[in-house]
């Protein structure tokens, strides 16, 4: 029987507007790039080091 994977749920809480380009990068691969969006993501350290590195424009909703 397989494993169900964890999940995070995220949404986009801050502008990229006036942001480091590496910062609006990261949202884009989040694949968040509009205020508000939410995406559900599979949890893993990379998707972690990425939430760690703009968690001042997203907010983690489940996880």
């Amino acid at each position: 029987m397989a494993k169900a994977k964890a999940t995070l749920t995220v949404r986009q809480i801050g502008s990229p507007i006036r942001r480091a380009p590496d910062q609006r990068q990261t949202l884009v691969g989040l694949g968040l790039n509009k205020m508000g969006r939410e995406r559900t993501l599979e949890d893993t350290p990379a998707v972690r080091g990425m939430i760690n590195k703009v968690s001042h424009l997203v907010e983690v909703i489940e996880g």
